[in-house]
């Protein structure tokens, strides 16, 4: 039994002296960040912004690569699979707290094979219609929506992401039957909603910004229970629906196991970036809210997404196509 605590302790130190090493002298190459969505939405800007600043802070390249296509969940395979040296990350939404219950069996544990880092940012999402529309307002979508049920329909970035549990929120609580109709990422159901084919769409700040300056769309509503501060005019969600607050966040995580003085190091690298001026500036012009937390708080982040939306997904019945 002695022994086999002694070779337990060498163990444990050994773990901690790789970590402490492999923390000092990281990173030695190029980092891969992996974006789960397509590129020009709100996930890939942030990503960008935020790796622009931090490969300067290294003296290493970040590579961004976009690789779409369920939910996240293919990206995160990837991650889940990888070694723990922190030479492969990946940027997250909120979606993926609640994959587990859109896809009957997923690739990985959600939980034991990620290392959280960081909860970067958060946003609204915002309920957007083409500029000519004749919907003004929530109020006039609501009355739409109930004297013809079932006949208008809403775009979405993907089922179970937040712009489409942001949709099945306003269903509920406006006791309306709205059709959520899925996309393969927010700027596909901006294009479409910008083409006609959809008479609404929701999504995220970053990926609605643009549109909005440019004059193309039109916001009826954010969809957090109060006004966000990049779109003071517009009113939110909960003024004309009361109890209605959602919204969509973006968290950095690695493959699991990873040593902790090395996500610590990258956490404290990529919050520093974050607090720069010129990000704060770039982000707030894009509709994404700093945040900048520990491992611990992105972590229990995750698991309050989990325990909160998974009755609500199984009671609507929403499976991952």
């Amino acid at each position: 039994m002695r022994r086999l605590l002694r070779a337990a302790a060498a163990a444990a130190v050994t773990v901690a002296f790789y970590g402490h090493a492999l923390a000092q002298d990281y990173p030695a190459h190029t980092v891969t960040l992996i974006v789960p969505y397509p590129p020009g939405g709100g996930v890939d800007v942030l990503t960008r912004t935020l790796a622009d600043v931090v490969s300067k802070t290294w003296g290493q390249s970040i590579v961004v690569e976009n690789r779409p296509g369920a939910g996240g969940v293919i990206a995160s395979q990837t991650i889940a699979t990888s070694a723990p040296d922190g030479y492969t990350l990946i940027m997250v939404a909120s979606g993926h707290a609640t994959n587990p219950f859109l896809y009957p069996k997923l690739p990985y544990d959600t939980f034991r094979d990620f290392s959280p880092i960081s909860l970067l940012a958060s946003s609204p999402n915002v309920l957007l219609v083409r500029a000519d529309s004749p919907f003004k307002s929530v109020g006039d979508v609501i009355a739409a929506a109930k004297a013809k049920p079932g006949n208008l329909s809403f775009a979405h970035a993907g089922n179970g992401t937040s712009t489409h549990l942001a949709g099945e929120l306003l269903k509920n609580l406006a006791r309306i039957d709205l059709n959520a109709i899925p996309y393969k990422g927010g700027m596909p159901a901006i294009n479409d909603l910008l083409g006609g084919q959809i008479p609404m769409s929701f999504n995220n700040g970053p990926e609605s910004i643009g549109q909005l300056q440019a004059g193309t769309v039109r916001a009826l509503a954010v969809t957090t229970a109060t006004r966000a501060p990049f779109l003071p005019d517009v009113s939110s969600m909960s003024e004309a629906v009361p109890g209605y607050d959602t919204e969509v966040w973006w968290g950095l995580l690695g493959p699991g196991s990873m040593p902790a003085d090395l996500v610590a190091k990258i956490s404290r690298d990529f919050v520093a970036a974050l607090n720069t001026d010129a990000v704060k500036e770039r982000l707030g012009k894009l509709g994404a809210i700093p945040i900048g937390s520990t491992p611990e708080k992105l972590d229990a982040k995750i698991h309050a997404d989990y325990g909160k939306w998974g009755p609500i997904i199984k009671a609507a019945g929403m499976k991952a196509e």
